[in-house]
């Protein structure tokens, strides 16, 4: 290996997850592209038939928002499971490819959603259920007793409903600051689900154990990329703005604005869809390798996969031996375990060549 496997950093984290994310640029960017390009479809085209189903149910039927609401519904019925799937494959993808490539595999972007796709209902799951645990049951206990809080407010006078509010307050920074630290405690997760094509609910209890320690490094990374995030984001209004107060400008009438807005408007869907695509592998990316230092840290990874290596110790599964290989060309051995020469066979004696008869 060109690098030891050791614990690192949260900066020798980081910098590892640039280099592989700069190695394999146009594979990681091909696994969140489809998906996500997929997810902006399916959104533009729900939201055209919307707009059409508006216009055309405005000139025609004095109820149109009973009608509108309908077609809304109907479209969220059909988009909204095409929406699931392709979220499943990007999240997911990107956890594979970084977990493919941090072991010096060679990986392509068909394989990297092919492989997704036997274990997709796994990660939907996974997914669903981590969502219900880390936010869902925070935000609905919380929201009983905000409502329960709020009842209570007319009846118990001004200086009351003051002190009302401020209990409803700390609550709800309360189940949000619940919602912050399960997020970080159930982050690599996915990673687990991954890697070691754990269950559901075992990945969840495994995430939450592996991640204690890690933590506040974690939330630093999620961070420094919501920061990143939001200054692309930033950069990439300026052409909207730009497009709309310059054929606003010199425009005239409502139809040039109009037609100003919907050119804008493509341009910061195509910007968001071109940040998404770059910015989506950097925390898959980070937190596969934040698993493997946990491994390391707790479980002694490094010194197994050396022992691995040098055929101390018979092979295990794929799932076990997920380890990385650092710096391309790495890859796992076929296998690990010096051979064993046959062994004689000693299931019955053999008689000498020459016997004595008894007397």
């Amino acid at each position: 290996m060109s690098e030891t496997l050791r614990p690192s950093t949260l900066g020798e984290i980081l910098d590892r997850t640039v280099q592989l994310y700069r190695r394999n640029f146009w594979l990681f960017a091909g696994v969140a592209a489809l998906p996500i390009g997929a997810m902006f479809a399916i959104g533009a085209i729900a939201a055209a038939l919307i707009a059409a189903a508006a216009a055309a149910f405005r000139t025609t039927n004095s109820s149109s928002p009973v009608a509108i609401g309908f077609v809304a519904v109907a479209a969220a019925v059909v988009v909204m499971p095409l929406y699931i799937a392709a979220a499943v494959f990007s999240y997911a993808g990107l956890t594979e490819a970084a977990e493919k490539v941090q072991r010096g595999e060679k990986m392509t972007i068909r394989g990297v959603l092919k492989s997704v796709r036997p274990w997709f209902w796994r990660y939907l799951w996974f997914l669903i259920l981590q969502g219900i645990v880390t936010a869902l049951l925070p935000a609905a206990i919380a929201g009983v007793v905000i409502g329960l809080l709020m009842f209570l407010i007319p009846g118990v006078g001004a200086a009351g409903g003051v002190a009302i509010g401020f209990v409803i307050f700390l609550i709800a920074a309360g189940a949000f600051g619940v919602i912050i630290w399960r997020a970080l405690g159930y982050s690599i997760g996915l990673p687990v689900c991954v890697v070691e094509k754990k269950p559901a609910w075992e990945s969840l209890k495994r995430a939450w154990e592996l991640s204690k320690g890690t933590r506040g490094r974690i939330f630093v990374m999620i961070l420094l990329i919501i920061a990143l995030s939001t200054a692309a984001s930033l950069i990439a209004a300026i052409p909207f703005l730009i497009i709309v107060a310059v054929s606003t400008s010199v425009g005239n009438g409502v139809t040039n604005s109009s037609t100003a807005f919907m050119i804008a408007e493509i341009v910061r869907v195509a910007g968001d869809f071109i940040l998404q695509v770059l910015i989506a592998p950097i925390s898959a990316i980070a937190l596969v390798l934040f698993y493997y230092d946990q491994r390391i840290r707790k479980e002694g990874f490094d010194i197994e996969w050396m022992m691995q290596q040098a055929g101390l110790t018979p092979p295990q599964a794929e799932s076990e031996l997920a380890a990385p290989a650092f710096g391309p060309g790495h890859s796992q051995p076929a296998s690990s375990a010096a051979p064993v020469p046959d062994a004689p066979d000693i299931s019955a004696p053999t008689a000498p060549p020459d016997t004595v008869e008894e007397l």
